[in-house]
């Protein structure tokens, strides 16, 4: 018993085994740091024989309730296990408690310490910790035991080689204490070795020992108490009554603390009440796990049945009143509120998430279904809010954020697309005029296809792609699919809230206290009535502007960023490029002044064409007012003062005349430059006439199909919300569009003609054919002909120019303009009896002007031809003698018409008759001038003009008009007059011999003028009425002499019985 004193004496450095007060040296040792403490562990203690096992015993003797000597090695302080704080006696200090003051009390704190008490720490640690942070604490204490586990399995597999050479010391020490330091293993027997000498040595002094020799017992040995042999109990024998000395301490102080019979207690009632009140305990978690899984009908359901125990605790409490509760009632009282807190705290975070979701641009925006995104995902929301109860209506506020997205939508897609449309506007104007042959190719390129199913090559790349471009504005402002079609269904479901269909699905929350906001207020319905006819003049008055108003001058906002949140919307309407990426300190010119008429408009492409401005414009008006007319139909604007309808009429009227007034301007351009289409080669349905005509026709033709979708707006003109929006055209449009069509058509006209007489020269001139065949400037004529569509055709010769031009006029006057004329008095409902006629006196003077230049060299040739001849000394034959031959100036004057008969029937086979038949008459007006400048006709005289003139007659018989018969009977008339009675009875004898040498000169030139006797299978229309097939042209003319003759017989009844018999 003096032996157990004195060592827990020297164990806790007392004087006294039963001290009446703690040594003040022994608090203040608590204070000092880990390292002096153990220094002063290691100075104090005294060495003994149990100093391993004193040692070992040292590192648990804080498990010795109350044990506070130096060997205790209970930390001053420590992380709290369940992981809310770093410091535990910081947090306890912060709560009150005296811990530097009280090492037993700290020691009960820490969970190093063997006196550690869990009921104290958890009530005063975690005091005011919910259920979710006490098993968030379980899930901290778990992974910091493993992970301590996992540390020790990590010690070991990186110091594995130190345990094999642990494990081989500990087997060389088993030896050594076995065997005392003899080798078991017997040496070999060899004399002298030094093994033997140092056995002999070990051997001591009065042993004679030899090799196998058994060793000498360990009895007499001193150290066999620590050989591990039997008798000495393998080494223990002398440690055994201290280790179960030793061990009966350990049990007393280590055993309540390895048992955990008290922390099981604690447990044990902790869960008995946990499993009380189970209900109040999981409500808390299974409200965090459905909102982590967005499961919303889960988490209603838990967080109703939360309201319900918090309004059960409250209930509770005032029955309770002033009277003293009951534990259970306590209990009760308190886990309702903790878990009320938390479930709160919860629903609080969500319904923010929840209203911040609401009001996001994925959700105030339209739904996108072919992306999959759910359109009532809103609604989804707003049934949650109502059901968790909230006090702002989350309908208004919806409904309000999509306003507000719409509203900053059409503003941001009005700037910036006005502002790229600009951009693209300006480089057109400011880059190089086409040429006229480029304007052509694409009306070219009109001709060569179908209106129905044309391309868009009917302009320059960059020029189309600025009219898809504003095309696209137009259409992502007013179409269906576009912002109008937003404000539309916006509209709807506001009507749908102000009816109360939309609601009758949505829940009523709680005991119904979300009843109330599932109706508008008046004054809220009355502002999102407002509110979309905000938005409904804020997308008429950007339209207005773009096609009213001039082109804008400010590009600045090109250069401010485009907002990287999700709630800027797509303000672009075509993918931004890096054409838009511009330097502020190179900002693009504005456009130059140059007095086009396309400078005033907005909306106008830069050297845009009409054919493909009528295209365009044509689509945009159908969106215009199709998009007022359904605009018009929404029943805050319908049922307004008015106002806005007008604007949106306005609106269709003022479009309608810009663009009007801009194709007019453009259309006239192009009537001018469509001269340059002519490329003189053939056209493959009619080989008579060029590609000009069908090109000229198709070019009209799209003009008037698209000026009529523009004027009458017919795409949105036949539903019926367009009824009093899309209003007929005014007169006064009518009127410019008439004028405009007879006036491109006379500019086309007149361009034909100048195409046809303009000279061609080489190198200077602007006229000439390029390598392809078309008309470019600048150019030697083309050396070949052309041959397209059949035939060759020698586009240098003016004449062929000029016949084919003819052709042209033919085709436009017979077939092609009343065809136009009929197609614009059907699309216009109009009747264009003046246009027509005074198409009609155009057609007409065109032709004649250019016919008559191209016959007036041939005519000026016959007169010379014809009077030279006449008025030959040489013409008269010699008295007494009866002319044999027709003078040579005949053939040479019907030799020259045959080459224009061979030039006309290879060019332009339909002008043979008319042009021969005006030849033959003006050929009989020169014969009639130039028998005039004779005075007198003798019979040899009277002989020789009858057969010249009957010789041409009868030759050109097919050609003879009414005019040409007319001619010659004043021919006869003027030889009847200028001869006597006697000659003309003595022609009456030279008849039959006159014939007999007139047949005979036919039959010998019947092969040189065989091309005038076939009759050509077309005339020209109006050449005249007389009988030029069928009967001879000798009889007409006979008969028209006979008729005019004076006397009524000699040279006239001689002519005519001539005549019978040829």
């Amino acid at each position: 018993m003096a032996s157990s004193e004195r060592t827990v004496l020297e164990f806790y450095q007392l004087s006294n085994p039963y001290p009446e007060a703690w040594p003040d040296e022994k608090n203040n040792d608590s204070d000092v740091s880990d390292d002096e403490g153990a220094k002063k562990k290691k100075l104090g203690r005294r060495k003994s024989r149990y100093q391993a096992l004193e040692r070992a015993v040292s590192t648990r003797s804080s498990v010795i309730p109350g044990s506070e000597g130096s060997g205790n090695l209970v930390q001053r302080d420590e992380p709290d296990p369940l992981g809310t704080t770093d410091s535990v006696v910081r947090s306890l200090k912060q709560l009150g408690l005296p811990m530097q003051d009280d090492t037993k009390l700290r020691n009960r704190f820490l969970l190093s310490s063997t006196t550690f008490s869990p009921a104290l720490f958890l009530s005063q640690m975690h005091a005011n910790a919910d259920t979710n942070q006490l098993l968030n604490g379980l899930d901290v204490l778990s992974k910091s035991i493993d992970q301590k586990s996992a540390s020790l399995k990590v010690l070991v597999e990186s110091n594995f080689e130190r345990f094999v050479r642990a494990k081989a010391t500990i087997d060389n020490v088993y030896k050594e204490m076995k065997y005392r330091g003899v080798d078991p293993t017997p040496p070999r027997a060899r004399a002298h070795s030094r093994h033997a000498s140092r056995n002999s040595f070990r051997s001591g002094s009065g042993g004679q020992i030899g090799l196998n020799l058994p060793p000498t017992p360990i009895a007499a040995d001193p150290r066999k108490k620590n050989a591990l042999i039997k008798e000495s109990e393998y080494g223990v024998m002398g440690v055994k009554t201290p280790l179960l000395d030793v061990s009966a301490k350990a049990e007393d102080v280590w055993g309540p603390a390895l048992g955990g019979r008290e922390k099981e207690g604690h447990l044990k009632t902790v869960a008995s009440s946990l499993d009380g009140y189970k209900q109040y305990v999981e409500t808390s978690a299974a409200l965090a796990d459905s909102i982590k899984r967005k499961d919303y009908e889960s988490l209603v359901e838990e967080y109703t049945k939360a309201r319900r125990f918090a309004d059960e605790a409250r209930q509770l409490a005032q029955e309770v009143g002033d009277s003293e509760p009951t534990d259970d009632q306590v209990y009760r009282i308190i886990l309702a509120g903790r878990m009320w807190h938390d479930v709160e705290e919860q629903i609080q975070l969500l319904k923010r998430d929840v209203w911040k979701r609401l009001i996001s641009p994925q959700n105030v925006a339209k739904a996108d279904v072919s992306s999959g995104q759910r359109g009532e995902q809103h609604m989804e929301l707003i049934a949650l809010l109502l059901e968790l109860g909230v006090d702002d209506n989350p309908v208004w506020v919806w409904l309000l954020s999509r306003y507000d997205y719409l509203k900053v939508k059409i503003q941001s897609t009005v700037e910036r697309s006005k502002v790229e449309i600009e951009i693209l506007r300006r480089r057109l104007a400011n880059g190089e005029k086409p040429s006229p042959q480029a304007i052509a190719t694409h009306m070219k390129a009109l001709g060569r296809q179908s209106l129905e199913n044309k391309s868009p090559t009917f302009d320059s790349v960059d020029v189309v792609e600025l009219w898809e471009m504003m095309v696209g504005f137009v259409n992502n402002l007013l179409s269906p699919q576009g912002i109008m079609g937003e404000v539309l269904e916006f509209w709807q479901t506001v009507q749908g809230f102000i009816d109360g269909k939309t609601q009758r699905t949505l829940p009523v929350g709680f005991n119904g206290e979300s009843k109330q906001h599932h109706r508008l207020s008046v004054q809220g319905t009355a502002d999102l009535q407002k509110g979309t006819i905000e938005l409904v003049g804020l997308l008429r008055e950007a339209v207005f502007m773009f096609l009213a108003g001039p082109p804008p001058e400010d590009i600045s906002l090109l250069f401010s960023p485009l907002p990287p949140s999700p709630a800027t919307p797509n303000v672009s309407s075509t993918p931004r490029g890096p054409r838009f990426n511009l330097d502020p300190n190179n900002i693009p010119p504005p456009s130059p002044k140059r007095g086009e008429a396309w400078e005033k408009f907005a909306f106008w492409p830069p050297w845009s064409n009409s054919i493909s401005g009528v295209h365009f414009l044509s689509k945009m008006l159908a969106l215009v007012g199709t998009g007022a007319a359904e605009m018009a139909a929404i029943a805050p604007v319908t049922k307004g003062n008015g106002t806005e309808v007008e604007q949106l009429k306005s609106l269709v009227n003022v479009a309608r005349e810009r663009c009007v007034t801009a194709l007019c301007a453009a259309w006239n351009r192009d009537a001018e430059n469509i001269k340059f289409v002519e490329d003189w080669n053939r056209s493959p349905d009619r080989h008579d006439i060029t590609k000009m005509p069908s090109t000229f026709s198709a070019f009209e033709q799209a003009l008037l199909a698209g000026m009529q979708k523009i004027l009458f707006i017919s795409e949105a003109a036949s539903g019926a919300a367009a009824a009093g929006i899309v209003l007929p055209p005014p007169a006064k449009l009518l009127q410019m569009v008439r004028s405009q069509y007879v006036t491109t058509l006379y500019k086309a006209l007149s361009g034909m003609v100048e195409n046809a007489e303009r000279p061609l020269k080489k190198g200077d001139d602007d006229w000439t054919l390029d390598p392809d065949g078309y008309v470019a400037a600048s150019r030697a004529p083309a050396a070949r002909p052309s041959t397209v569509g059949g035939g060759s055709i020698d586009a240098g010769d003016r004449n062929i120019r000029m016949l084919l031009t003819l052709g042209n006029l033919q085709a436009l006057k017979g077939e092609m303009v009343p065809n136009l004329n009929t197609n614009f008095e059907n699309a216009f409902s109009v009747k264009l009896t003046e246009e027509t006629k005074t198409i009609r006196d155009v057609l007409t003077q065109i032709d004649t002007r250019l016919f008559q230049s191209y016959t007036r060299p041939a005519i000026e040739n016959i007169r010379k031809t014809v009077r030279a001849g006449v008025s030959d000394p040489n013409w008269a034959p010699p008295r007494g003698e009866k002319p044999r031959e027709v003078r040579p100036y005949v053939y040479q004057a019907l030799l020259g018409l045959v080459l224009v008969h061979t030039q006309v029937s290879t060019t332009a086979p339909t002008l043979t008759g008319q042009i021969l038949s005006y030849l033959l008459e003006q050929t009989t007006k020169e014969l009639l001038e130039a028998f005039k400048t004779r005075p007198r006709y003798s019979l040899e005289d009277l002989m020789q003009a009858t057969l010249d003139v009957e010789f041409i007659a009868q030759t050109l018989s097919h050609f003879t008009t009414d005019r040409a018969s007319e001619l010659q009977g004043l021919v006869y008339a003027q030889l009847d007059a200028c001869t006597d009675a006697d000659a003309r009875v003595r022609l009456q004898a030279e008849l039959p011999e006159m014939s007999a040498v007139l047949k005979r000169l036919r039959e010998a030139s019947k092969v040189e003028f065989a091309c005038f006797r076939k009759q050509p299978k077309q005339q020209r229309s109006g050449a005249g009425s007389g009988d030029v097939a069928g009967q001879g042209g000798g009889r007409s003319t006979a008969q028209s002499f006979a008729t005019t003759g004076s006397g009524g017989g000699g040279a006239a009844a001689a002519a005519a019985q001539f005549a019978d018999r040829i």
